[in-house]
């Protein structure tokens, strides 16, 4: 819901970072992969509750993956980095909530099987819908330069990193607000499924 407001906010400092690893001679894939090193950080430091560690290590994981896409726009947006980009996304998504089972299994395991189950809903209906508007050529109206075909929602990636932010800050209340995010995930899965199938419908109609 957010994502279309705050990738304009975040543009232009993005593009200016991209150009100087461009000009280093890094490319879109070695920062993809990089963050995802980084981000891997996350997981351990969870479990041994330093939430600190973890909330840096989220947060620099989620400015390799806005920098990736910046420095491919530069130097070419690929079908293999985007495939790259995607899966090690989803990868850093399960991982947060599985953390932070890991830290508390007796309180959070629940919670956070939920979270992660929400997170193939959302997931599995963005790449379902992706996969088809390609093989039509159905054109994304907002998010033009992303390499798969970016579905909207309730929940995105704004929203996830600020729910992931709010539990490293609040690790104590990590069922509640898993719960909460878990239906506005379920919310967003629900209505890609809706509006998808209505425009393979109306498309295969046309």
């Amino acid at each position: 819901m957010l994502d279309r407001y705050s990738t304009r906010w975040v543009k232009h400092p993005l593009t200016r970072i991209a150009m100087l690893l461009d000009d280093a001679d890094i490319t879109a894939n070695q920062v993809t992969i990089a963050g995802f090193v980084v981000g891997l950080i996350a997981l351990p430091a969870l479990a041994y509750q330093q939430y600190t560690l973890a909330l840096v290590a989220i947060l620099l994981n989620r400015l390799c993956d806005g920098l990736d896409g910046a420095l491919a726009r530069i130097q070419g947006v690929t079908d293999a980095g985007g495939f790259l980009d995607i899966c090690l996304d989803f990868l850093f998504y399960s991982l947060v909530p599985f953390g932070f089972v890991l830290a508390n299994p007796e309180h959070n395991a629940i919670a956070g099987a939920l979270l992660i189950f929400s997170f193939v809903g959302t997931g599995s209906s963005f790449l379902a819908f992706a996969i088809q508007a390609s093989k039509r050529g159905i054109i994304n109206p907002v998010y033009q330069h992303k390499s798969l075909y970016y579905m909207g929602g309730l929940t995105e990636g704004t929203e996830t990193i600020g729910c992931f932010v709010i539990l490293c800050l609040l690790p104590e209340h990590f069922a509640t607000i898993a719960y909460v995010f878990a239906t506005a995930c379920w919310f967003t899965t629900a209505t890609r499924i809706y509006s998808g199938f209505q425009t393979l419908k109306q498309d295969s109609a046309a």
